[in-house]
């Protein structure tokens, strides 16, 4: 009878050592101690993966987009940043962010992440979309085809240039109401209307969408200069404007002649003159590479295009580039001159000898 009584003693002691460890396990994980014990499975795998946890796997900084879809698990999240050569270890990843309590504030959306970031950073990254965006900077006097280059150099975009050229070349379908305001001919490109300047964009952003943050910019800063309403009272279209002012932009190398130059187009206008802009012959011998290609005196003659203007009177079928504000603003407040020539100062300041006959105009040839 002794030894069923130490039994029962020794299981009894057993219980109350396991109702203790269990009463201690609960108080110290806080109600979860299942969870309290995966967390401690989690915290030693990690220990010996710290060097992955904590090294970038390359040191390239260049930036990749990265979507989270709706419903992507931390494990398919894991999955996809290691096919995307942003992490090497995904089991390492789901336990961090388990470890963190992250793996239900990964967040759907896109993502700007580099391979010289370490899982700790990426997995924080992920928590938060807001911070995304692309950067994009578009330059005074560029094309459109040039714009679209610039698309294709940033990786950040979700289309081509290609796709923003389907959506802004002659042909596409403007939107109309920007259509019947700028007087944007009908079949005519968006070339002239897409403003310079330096944007932060949503990164789902389309090539549709591009294109009209680009015209909603021209139109919000020609109205805030009182360019809209100066060129309305001029009689002369939004189109018309930004096509003389490209002309402009492409010849005024500083800004301060913008005006004079303006003014100098104007004149030839205002007489029947031919405007005779060297860049108009640029425009349509552009190639990739090349789009503002040195041109001959031959070409002048040679180039056969409406662009043309020493071949065609009065404004080109529409502008040759993207002007800036400053350029906008020469061609509907010019400056007053008696004027009609200008070419290119030989010292190469950059600045233009101006002349009023053209007997005068030759007088000032470099030679």
């Amino acid at each position: 009878m002794r030894i069923p009584k130490l039994l029962f003693a020794a299981a009894a002691a057993l219980f109350i050592f396991a109702l203790i460890l269990f009463l201690g396990l609960l108080l110290i994980s806080g109600g979860d101690p299942v969870g309290f014990v995966q967390t401690q499975l989690i915290r030693l795998r990690l220990a010996g993966r710290e060097a992955v946890l904590n090294t970038p796997l390359r040191s390239d900084n260049t930036p990749l987009r990265f979507v989270v879809d709706p419903g992507d698990s931390p494990r398919i999240i894991a999955a996809n940043l290691v096919a995307a050569g942003l992490i090497a270890d995904a089991e390492v990843f789901v336990d961090y962010v388990r470890l963190q309590g992250w793996d239900t504030e990964l967040e759907a959306g896109t993502y700007f992440l580099n391979a010289a970031q370490t899982i700790p950073q990426i997995a924080q990254a992920l928590t938060d979309s807001r911070g995304s965006f692309i950067p994009f900077r578009i330059i005074e006097g560029w094309r459109l085809e040039e714009i679209a280059e610039a698309v294709d150099a940033n990786p950040l975009f979700g289309f081509s240039g290609a796709e923003f050229l389907a959506v802004t070349a002659a042909g596409a379908q403007p939107d109309e109401s920007f259509a019947a305001r700028v007087g944007l001919p009908a079949g005519a490109s968006h070339e002239g209307v897409l403003f310079p300047n330096t944007y932060s964009l949503p990164p789902e952003i389309t090539a549709r969408g591009l294109r009209d943050v680009l015209t909603d910019e021209f139109l919000a800063q020609v109205n805030a200069a009182g360019v809209e309403s100066a060129a309305h009272d001029q009689g002369w279209s939004l189109h018309q404007v930004a096509t003389l002012a490209s002309i402009v932009q492409r010849e005024a190398v500083r800004i301060d002649e913008a005006s004079l130059i303006a003014g100098v187009y104007r004149n030839r206008l205002d007489i029947g003159m031919k405007l005779d802009a060297d860049p108009t012959v640029q425009y349509p011998l552009g190639q990739p590479g090349d789009w503002w290609t040195q041109i001959t005196r031959a070409d002048y003659t040679g180039v056969i295009s409406p662009y043309n203007t020493y071949l065609s009177p009065g404004l080109p079928p529409g502008p040759i580039a993207n002007p800036g504000l400053a350029m906008l603003q020469a061609v509907v407040a010019p400056e007053p001159s008696e004027f009609y020539y200008f070419q290119a100062d030989c010292a190469g300041s950059g600045y233009h000898r101006f002349a009023r006959t053209f007997d005068e105009h030759l007088s000032n040839s470099c030679s």
